[in-house]
C-alpha cells in the first residue's frame, strides 16, 4: 500500500532531530511539501536542505521557540498571511519535560510544560484548522508518550502534561471529525533519540549504575527486547497523515515494542 501525499503540505514541530526529523524525512519521501518548525535556524536550514524534493514539493522552515507561545503564534500566523493555502497536516512535537518525581516539581515546571505542549499545540491547531476546513482534509497528529495509558515512573511532569494533551486531542477529534479532519496521538515507547540518551544519563547520575545496566533492565520490560528507532515511529505518523487513515480518529497508537501493559 502506498501512502501518496503529493500536493499535501505539512507543518512539523521539533523537526531538527529525533522523531520530528524522521517524520519530516518520510513525509517528504511521500511527496509532501514540509515546513519545519524549531528554534535552531542553522539546524533547520541543514535539515531542510537534506530533505528529498519530489516534483511539486517545496520545503521551508520557521524559527520559533515553544518556550514562548505568543512568539510561536506570531511566526506561524505571519507565515499563513503570506501563504494562505495553509497546511493539510500538523505534527505537534516538541521536547519532553525533564524527569523527576511529581512532588518535586515546582509550579513553574508544570506551567512551562503546559505552555510548551498544550498551549502551543492549541495555538498551532487554531492557526491551521481554517485551511484544513477549506481543503476538506486535515490531519493533526500529536507525538506524546505511552504514559497517557500507564504513567511512567520518574516522569511526573511528563505524565501529567501528556495526559492533558491526550484529552485535548480527543475533544478536538470530536469537534473536527465532521469537517474531514482527524486528530490522533502517536505514543513512542523507548526510542533511540537524544531524549532517551539524556534520561539514561540522568539515571546513571542518580543511581550510580552503568548505562548498560540501566538499559538492560529497560529491555526486560519490552517484549520486542530492543529499543525503537525514530523511523519506526515516523512510519506510524505518516500512515495516520495519509488518506488511507481517514477513518481513524481520536485514538492513541503506541509504538513501543509491546511494552505498555494496557489495551
Amino acid at each position: 500500500m502506498s501512502l501518496p501525499l503529493t500536493s499535501r503540505r505539512a507543518l512539523v514541530g521539533g523537526s531538527t532531530q529525533g522523531i520530528g526529523r524522521a517524520v519530516a524525512q518520510l513525509l517528504a519521501e511521500q511527496g509532501c511539501a514540509v515546513t519545519l518548525l524549531a528554534r535552531n535556524e542553522e539546524r533547520l536550514r541543514e535539515v531542510a536542505a537534506a530533505l528529498p524534493t519530489p516534483a511539486e514539493a517545496r520545503h521551508n522552515y520557521l524559527v520559533a521557540d515553544f518556550d514562548d507561545p505568543s512568539h510561536l503564534e506570531t511566526v506561524v500566523q505571519g507565515y499563513l498571511a503570506q501563504h494562505p493555502e495553509g497546511f493539510h497536516i500538523l505534527i505537534n512535537n516538541t521536547g519532553g519535560p525533564a524527569g523527576g518525581p511529581l512532588l518535586d516539581a515546582s509550579v513553574d515546571d508544570l506551567r512551562i510544560a503546559f505552555n510548551q505542549h498544550v498551549v502551543c499545540n492549541h495555538l498551532l491547531a487554531q492557526a491551521v484548522v481554517p485551511g484544513m476546513r477549506a481543503a476538506g482534509f486535515g490531519r493533526i497528529i500529536n507525538i506524546i508518550s505511552t504514559s497517557v495509558k500507564i504513567p511512567l515512573a520518574g516522569l511526573g511532569v511528563s505524565n501529567t502534561i501528556r495526559g492533558a494533551v491526550a484529552s485535548w486531542a480527543k475533544t478536538l477529534a470530536n469537534e473536527l471529525g465532521p469537517a474531514g479532519i482527524t486528530v490522533n496521538n502517536v505514543l513512542p515507547g523507548a526510542t533511540l533519540t537524544q531524549r532517551h540518551t539524556s534520561l539514561i544519563e540522568k539515571k546513571v547520575t542518580q543511581t550510580g549504575q552503568s548505562a548498560e545496566a540501566i538499559e538492560a533492565d529497560m529491555l526486560k520490560t519490552i517484549p520486542a527486547r530492543r529499543f525503537g528507532h525514530a523511523e519506526e515511529v515516523a512510519a506510524a505518523v505518516v500512515f495516520l497523515a495519509s488518506p488511507a487513515a481517514g477513518y481513524i480518529n481520536g485514538t492513541s497508537v503506541p509504538v513501543d515494542g509491546g511494552r505498555t501493559g494496557a489495551l
